[in-house]
């Protein structure tokens, strides 16, 4: 049996105050006591949702991603979380994943959040990042892309490999669409047979956003293992990757599923 243990960080967040949230991020991940492999920090962790690209954003090279990399290989587990990057003149958000070794992979948001003048600031991504840890496949995504199911759906090669185990979302999505949030996890757990996180914010924003939070781990049949709203937490799970095998081998819907090509 195949086992994860993620940690997942429910957290306000200082507004465009990057040293500030380092430091309190420091303190929360560093509070850990239990044996964890992965670390999952809120979209934009150490700025909130800022329009402000050209302010703070910094290179792969820069301070936070070295935060990340010295936290990753103190607490020997994978850290991951998005923030700003400026790359070649353009602004992303991108979702770093950290390695304790000092290695990472990255994944740029394709859905920037138009409502919130996001595509006028940023450069969307075009292609996913499935990571892989200890034989589990992770798609990796960020916040808005949660509304769209195709660029989130399993592709189906062939009756043995799935193209992933866990669906995971970052973001910073404001309580008043906090039943959208909800729904659409389920719903991409259970038309993709895995399991699917969402870890989001708390609080109230620079813009007076106010965040619930609702952070959830969501079973392969929809099932709710957690969910937490309004409040800080850390929370802890292992997941088994026998249940979603069980649940494909009893419930295979996937074999007819479409086939498409996501270009």
């Amino acid at each position: 049996m195949s086992t994860l243990n993620l940690t997942i960080i429910q957290t306000q967040l200082y507004w465009e105050d990057k040293e500030a949230n380092l430091d309190m991020l420091s303190q929360k991940i560093k509070s850990i006591t239990e044996y964890t492999e992965v670390i999952v920090l809120p979209e934009m962790f150490n700025t909130g949702f800022s329009m402000q690209p050209e302010k703070f954003a910094e290179t792969m090279e820069g301070p936070s991603i070295d935060w990340m990399r010295r936290l990753a290989e103190e607490k020997r587990a994978i850290l991951t979380g998005s923030l700003i990057i400026v790359e070649g003149g353009k602004y992303y958000n991108r979702l770093v994943w950290m390695l304790p070794n000092g290695q990472m992979g990255y994944y740029n948001k394709r859905h920037l959040f138009a409502f919130a003048g996001e595509d006028q600031h940023y450069t969307p991504g075009n292609k996913r990042l499935i990571a892989s840890v200890k034989g589990w496949k992770i798609n990796l995504q960020i916040c808005y892309d949660l509304r769209f199911p195709v660029w989130a759906r399993q592709q189906i090669t062939n009756e043995v490999e799935k193209e992933y185990d866990l669906l995971l979302y970052v973001a910073n999505w404001p309580a008043k669409r906090s039943h959208a949030w909800k729904t659409l996890l389920t719903a991409r757990a259970i038309e993709n047979q895995c399991f699917t996180i969402g870890v989001n914010r708390v609080g109230l924003d620079g813009n007076n956003i106010t965040h619930s939070g609702d952070s959830m781990v969501v079973g392969p049949l929809g099932e709710v293992l957690y969910h937490c709203a309004e409040e800080e937490d850390i929370f802890h799970i292992q997941l088994q990757k026998e249940e979603i095998e069980q649940t494909r081998t009893q419930f295979p819907f996937w074999k007819d599923a479409d086939f498409f090509v996501i270009q």
